[in-house]
């Protein structure tokens, strides 16, 4: 069977290292929550200096942004917290619950479409009052789940027959239709890559991936080309500063802030892109913000606890692995998939690698759903950690 290179390359590292006496490693618990709690605070921080312009302009509170992300991360440790200790990891892999999540999942997506709030012509949430619920989000975690539960199941025809891209292609065409109707492209490219990566560690034939993989990328082509929205970003970012005023208008901006930030940033508060030039510098954005103010080393150390999260999660799935557990060993890779893409997707967007797209930065970016869910998927991650040692190999199905 095909095992995650990336989690063994990882895990094996650290473990040299160790070895070698260069440092006592910490558990990969440890790691998690210190990277997470480190972002966490940072998130507060760049929120807060990035968001006042722009409250002031609506007639809000200075930290009326700053507060509503406090919510949001208390929410998230609060349904974190929930999950971690009254929710038993193998409920989550149970045909009854798997069904029941995907069902709920589907419903939520169709009533989106009818009864979502617009925001900028998209219907991508609910409207809760506290804060807007983006239903994408947790259809993250549930593909996850059920995915990785399937290739276990259905193993042998995961690994030597097309039954089993045939059989989660009916979900995942269904899951498809419904965000591109919102639309909701980055998303969808996520979740899809996400599957794909754990089909790879599941075993599926090269052949598969190649005939698959040139079909999803015309689909993707097609996408783009007949949406114009899609296909103006994915021209704007060759040369963002051909059109300045108009559609290179807020990648233009971010990368002004990064260069005015060079090494050490021009101070905390101290951002001029923020007021009124980067529109919403607080949501998908903040990364420049962070450059502006704290420079190439504020950037290094947000990307850098975003890589310890990753390879946390690497680590958790690594271990899982030896102790013969694959539905959890294939549910933290997944959520480490998710995290690398959310991360790359976003840093690069910032700095101008690759097209503008509404996806967050894990635990960082301003938003509610995203940190609800990120946080979510950290218990889930802690859970799995905390049970593997303690579950028998021989009571469950493993291959």
């Amino acid at each position: 069977m095909a095992i995650s290179f990336l989690s063994r390359s990882v895990q094996k590292y650290t473990d040299n290292l160790a070895n070698d006496g260069l440092f006592s490693l910490p558990s990969a618990r440890a790691a998690l929550l210190t990277s997470v709690g480190c972002i966490l605070v940072l998130s507060l921080l760049m929120v807060a200096s990035a968001s006042i312009p722009f409250a002031l302009t609506r007639e809000l509170s200075e930290l009326y942004f700053f507060n509503r992300q406090l919510i949001y991360i208390t929410a998230g440790l609060f349904f974190a917290g929930l999950v971690y200790f009254l929710v038993p990891i193998r409920l989550l892999y149970q045909s009854g619950t798997q069904f029941f999540l995907l069902g709920v999942t589907g419903l939520l997506l169709v009533a989106v479409l009818i009864f979502g709030t617009p925001i900028n012509g998209a219907k991508r949430w609910f409207n809760l009052g506290v804060f807007n619920f983006q239903v994408a989000e947790m259809a993250k975690l549930v593909v996850i789940l059920f995915v990785s539960d399937f290739v276990v199941r259905r193993s042998f025809e995961v690994r030597n027959s097309w039954d089993g891209f045939l059989r989660i292609s009916v979900v995942m065409g269904i899951l498809t239709v419904l965000l591109l109707a919102q639309p909701d492209f980055g998303s969808l490219v996520v979740i899809l890559g996400t599957v794909f990566a754990i089909f790879y560690v599941a075993g599926t034939p090269y052949r598969m991936f190649w005939a698959l993989g040139a079909f999803l990328s015309s689909l993707a082509v097609a996408a783009i080309f007949f949406a114009q929205y899609r296909l103006t970003r994915a021209l704007s970012f060759i040369d963002p500063f051909d059109d300045i005023q108009d559609t290179d208008y807020q990648l233009a901006r971010s990368l002004i802030a990064f260069g005015r930030g060079e090494f050490a940033g021009v101070g905390y508060g101290e951002s001029v892109q923020k007021l009124s030039h980067l529109p919403e510098a607080h949501t998908d954005f903040l990364l420049a913000i962070t450059g502006e103010e704290l420079g190439f080393l504020g950037v290094l150390m947000v990307l850098l606890l975003e890589a310890f999260i990753i390879a946390s999660a690497l680590r958790i799935s690594y271990n899982a692995l030896k102790h013969k557990q694959m539905r959890m060993s294939y549910t933290a890779f997944g959520i480490a998939i998710i995290f690398i893409a959310q991360t790359t997707i976003n840093a690069a967007m910032n700095m101008g690698a690759m097209p503008t797209k509404g996806l967050t930065m894990p635990f960082f970016s301003y938003g509610g759903s995203s940190m609800v869910v990120s946080l979510i998927m950290m218990a889930v991650l802690l859970k799995i950690w905390k049970e593997t040692p303690n579950i028998d190999p021989s009571q469950c199905r493993y291959y």
